[in-house]
C-alpha cells in the first residue's frame, strides 16, 4: 500500500525534528543551515524564545471560540497591523491564498459599486498568488494552471514592470476595477521593479478610480528593509495582504484595507471558521514585537545589501550568472541554464537554499541570522555556483 498522503509536493528524504536558530536537525542528528526559513516563514529563527513562551501561554488558556464572539487577541493584533501598515481594517484568514481570496473578492465588490457587470484585476506575468482557483488564475504561470480549467474568469495579465503596458489597459478597457500585484516577484525569480513602478501604479488607480492591492505575503514584515514592502517607495495601498511570516510558522493571512476598499465588506460577504483565533492572534502579535524590539527592518536591509555585494564581487562576472539580484534579506542568484540540481547538492554542503523559475537560487534567511551565519551562507552558496 502506497503513502496515505497525496503526492502533491516533490519532497525530499531528509526528515527535520528540530530547530534552534537559523538551524534545523534531522532524524539523524545532522545540522542544517536553513538559508529558505521555511519559504519566508521563520522570520524569527526555529524555536524563538518569545514565540515558544506566546503559544505556551495561550495554548493554556484559549485556543479557539469562532468569530461569532469578540476575540481580544485578534483587535489587540489588528491595532498592532493598522499603526504599522497605515490601512483602515483587516479581514484574518489562515493562509496567504485565503487572504488574496478576499482581496479578490474587494475588488469585485468594488466593481460591482461601479455599475460594472463584469469586474477585471489587473495582474502580472510571472506572479505567485496561490493554488486556490482564483489564486492560481491569477498568479501568472501557465503551469500552476495545467488541469484546472475551466479558470476564473475576470483577470487581465501584463507584463511586470512595465507601466504603458497598464496605460495600454486603462486606455482600452472600461470594465477594470483593480491592479493586484507583488511588490517584488519571489516565486517569479526575485524579480524587483523600477522605483518607479508602484508610485505609477498608485497614479493610474487614482485616475481611473482603481483599487492598488499589493501581494505582501512573502515581502512584508520587514523582510526588504522595511515592514511592507510598499513602504520602501512612500506608497499606500487600498488593500494589502500578509502571511507567511506573520505567525513564524502558525498559519495566518491577513487582509488589510484602506479608503473606499474598507467600506465594501458587510456581514455575510466574508468568513472564516479559525481565521484570526485568539491562539495565532497572540503569536502574531509576538512576532510583530520582536520585529519592532530588534529593529529586524533595518537588519535585514543592511545585512542584504551586504551578502548581495559578496555575491556580486565572487561570483556576479562568471560567465554562468546571469545577475545578482536582492532587496534585504530576499536575494536571488539567476544563472544561464536550469541549476534544480543544486538544492541537492546544496544539502550535501548542509544548507537548505531553494531554486524558482527553473534557473534562481532563492535564499530567504530568517531575518535573525547572525553575521556568521549570513557569511556562511554566502560562501557555501559561492561553492555552489563555482562548483557548477
Amino acid at each position: 500500500m502506497g503513502s496515505p498522503i497525496m503526492p502533491t509536493y516533490g519532497r525530499q528524504e531528509l526528515a527535520f525534528v528540530k530547530g534552534e536558530g537559523s538551524w534545523l536537525i534531522d532524524s539523524n542528528g545532522e545540522r542544517y543551515l536553513d538559508a529558505l526559513s521555511g519559504i519566508a516563514v521563520m522570520v524569527l529563527g526555529h524555536s524563538n524564545p518569545a514565540i515558544t513562551r506566546a503559544i505556551i501561554e495561550q495554548s493554556s488558556e484559549l485556543i479557539h471560540t469562532s468569530n461569532l464572539y469578540r476575540i481580544p487577541n485578534q483587535e489587540k493584533l489588528a491595532g498592532q497591523l493598522q499603526r504599522i501598515s497605515g490601512m483602515s481594517n483587516m479581514f484574518f484568514a489562515n493562509s496567504g491564498a485565503e487572504a488574496n481570496e478576499c482581496a479578490i473578492k474587494i475588488a469585485r465588490l468594488h466593481g460591482h459599486k461601479k455599475d460594472i457587470e463584469n469586474p477585471l484585476i489587473v495582474v502580472a506575468d510571472s506572479s505567485f498568488h496561490g493554488r486556490t482557483l482564483a489564486t492560481l488564475t491569477a498568479t501568472g504561470n501557465r503551469k500552476v494552471h495545467a488541469g484546472f480549467e475551466p479558470l476564473v474568469e475576470g483577470f487581465i495579465r501584463v507584463p511586470f514592470n512595465d507601466i504603458e503596458a497598464i496605460k495600454s489597459v486603462a486606455e482600452n478597457n472600461r470594465s477594470v476595477a483593480a491592479i493586484f500585484v507583488e511588490p517584488v516577484q519571489g516565486e517569479g525569480g526575485i524579480r524587483i521593479p523600477s522605483d518607479l513602478y508602484l508610485k505609477e501604479l498608485r497614479k493610474i488607480c487614482d485616475q481611473k478610480d482603481w483599487l492598488l492591492m499589493l501581494d505582501e505575503i512573502q515581502t512584508g514584515y520587514g523582510r526588504t528593509g522595511s515592514f511592507f514592502s510598499y513602504q520602501n517607495h512612500d506608497v499606500v495601498p487600498d488593500v494589502a495582504t500578509l502571511a507567511k511570516g506573520l505567525g513564524n510558522g502558525v498559519p495566518i493571512g491577513v487582509c488589510l484595507a484602506k479608503g473606499q476598499a474598507s467600506e465594501l465588506m458587510k456581514p455575510g460577504n466574508h468568513g472564516s471558521t479559525f481565521g484570526g483565533n485568539p491562539l495565532v492572534c497572540r503569536v502574531a502579535s509576538a512576532v510583530l514585537d520582536e520585529i519592532e524590539r530588534q529593529n529586524l527592518p533595518k537588519r535585514s536591509r543592511d545585512l542584504g545589501l551586504r551578502m548581495k555585494k559578496v555575491f556580486e564581487d565572487r561570483i556576479g562576472s562568471l560567465n554562468i550568472v546571469k545577475e545578482v539580484r536582492g532587496i534585504g534579506l530576499m536575494l536571488g542568484i539567476e544563472l544561464n541554464e536550469p541549476c534544480s540540481q543544486l538544492v541537492e547538492k546544496a544539502l550535501e554542503k548542509k544548507i537548505l537554499i531553494n531554486v524558482t523559475a527553473g534557473n534562481v537560487i532563492r535564499l530567504l534567511p530568517p531575518l535573525t541570522v547572525s553575521d556568521a551565519e549570513a557569511d556562511q551562507i554566502c560562501e557555501l552558496v559561492c561553492q555552489l555556483v563555482e562548483g557548477r
